[in-house]
């Protein structure tokens, strides 16, 4: 191996370290906790290291998200994976509220904080684009404008999820709100 190849690997060594402990920091404390100094501490680097590879904070939340999505898009096709039809949507919602629930900082990182990723666009990236897919396979079925759908079926999860995070609807009731989302796109989606 070269110099050159050795320097790459421990370039994308640090950079995965820089990822994981904001991921570790935030999923711990709160993104607030998440600085470049905590960082660079926590990996034992100096600052000026962490800003040869990310340009400020916002930058690691970005690929904190995009660490995110691709863990979300995962865990969604495994969902789909089995039952179809109607279950595999059940699956689905269910699978997508369970990864943000148990996950909050980094749903917070992929759709809350500040980053340079966006959506619906011609350059969305690949890891963004994966979860829609996966949400999009499982309404296709049942849909005539398969885009809308899968938009409305994100959305009402997102909510799903912000509500109970913030205890604004009862835990109780997450089955049959799941059922309602599953039958509104059976039902309406045609």
């Amino acid at each position: 191996m070269g110099i050159a190849e050795r320097k790459d690997r421990q370039r994308a060594e640090r950079e995965r370290r820089i990822v994981a402990a904001a991921r570790v920091i935030a999923e711990r404390e709160g993104w607030n906790a998440v600085t470049i100094r905590r960082l660079a501490d926590e990996i034992e680097h100096s600052q000026p290291v962490l800003y040869s590879h990310f340009e400020n904070r916002d930058a690691i939340v970005t690929a904190v998200a995009l660490e995110g999505f691709r863990d979300i898009a995962v865990a969604l096709r495994e969902a789909a994976s089995g039952p179809t039809g109607r279950n595999a949507i059940k699956n689905v919602a269910t699978a997508y509220l369970a990864f943000a629930l148990r996950n909050p900082a980094l749903y917070e990182a992929m759709f809350t904080l500040p980053t340079n990723l966006r959506f619906a666009e011609a350059g969305t990236r690949p890891e963004l684009r994966a979860g829609f897919e996966a949400l999009a396979a499982v309404v296709t079925p049942f849909c005539v404008d398969v885009e809308v759908a899968t938009e409305t079926f994100w959305a009402a999860l997102h909510g799903l999820v912000e509500l109970e995070r913030s205890g604004r609807i009862r835990l109780s009731a997450r089955s049959e709100r799941i059922a309602f989302i599953v039958r509104t796109i059976v039902v309406s989606g045609k």
